[in-house]
């Protein structure tokens, strides 16, 4: 009950009362991010990490859900993606069902994608089929830590089951579907499920993230509670020790690599 009445005075007119599917969602969350300076220079910080993990060779950057972001400004080579057609998006694809041919990517980067893909398997296959040996998977995922549980489950409207016991779930609609616990369930608690099931993924990395700052900056739906002048500052307090961050983490950056020789083809 507080959680929903707190979420409620938080909430940003520019989003409030609009339906994730709704296609003026993703045009008000455009908005928001070009408007709020704080949440923009975290998206270019997490740009940073995923571009920082791609391969050395060249070749084709697929962004899955490009939706309201700005990725392609850093990389204009980028294919960016939607599973609904966008203005400025260059191919309509559902993450299950790639229309690619095989081994054609040098790597998929994705922002808080993967904990929407309801069915995880499928999408895990498809893309290994897509992406050539050597070539790498960046993700910029929600996590599960103490921290992130109280937050997620008392400010975040879309589901955090860290219990499920599924890698899938059901969805009303195209962007609606969510578990934001799935790439920890995934990647951290399934581990010895993963590597078993998709040896031709090889998890290089993972980095627990940014306990307070996406938090502060309000997100794409709530108000912004820091100017962008504060960033810095609040940066260097979120530099806190490997031990102290893997408990107060409320993101990762999450890198695959393709292994050689192994998986479908």
């Amino acid at each position: 009950m507080l959680g929903g009445r707190l979420r409620s005075a938080l909430e940003a007119p520019a989003t409030r009362g609009l339906a994730v599917d709704d296609p003026r969602t993703t045009l008000a969350r455009r908005e928001v991010l070009q408007r709020k300076a704080f949440l923009r220079k975290i998206y270019l910080e997490w740009y940073d990490l995923l571009l920082a993990a791609l391969p050395g060779a060249p070749g084709r950057v697929l962004e899955l859900g490009s939706g309201a972001a700005f990725l392609r400004d850093l990389l204009p080579s980028l294919v960016t993606s939607e599973v609904v057609a966008w203005e400025g998006v260059s191919l309509v694809a559902d993450a299950r069902a790639l229309p690619l041919s095989n081994q054609s990517l040098s790597a998929i980067v994705m922002t808080n994608v993967f904990h929407h893909i309801g069915d995880a398997r499928t999408f895990l296959r498809e893309a290994a089929r897509a992406v050539r040996p050597g070539g790498v998977m960046a993700m910029i995922e929600p996590w599960v830590t103490p921290w992130s549980r109280f937050v997620y489950g008392r400010l975040h409207a879309e589901p955090f089951l860290p219990e499920t016991p599924d890698w899938e779930f059901r969805a009303d609609g195209p962007l609606s579907g969510a578990n934001g616990a799935l790439p920890w369930i995934v990647f951290r608690r399934d581990g010895r499920t993963f590597h078993a099931e998709f040896p031709e993924w090889r998890v290089e990395s993972v980095r627990p993230l940014m306990p307070l700052r996406y938090l502060l900056s309000g997100g794409m739906s709530m108000r912004s509670l820091m100017p962008g002048a504060a960033f810095g500052f609040w940066r260097a307090v979120e530099r806190l020790p490997a031990p102290i961050m893997n408990r107060v983490a409320m993101f990762a950056a999450i890198v695959l690599r393709r292994q050689e020789g192994s998986g479908r083809s």
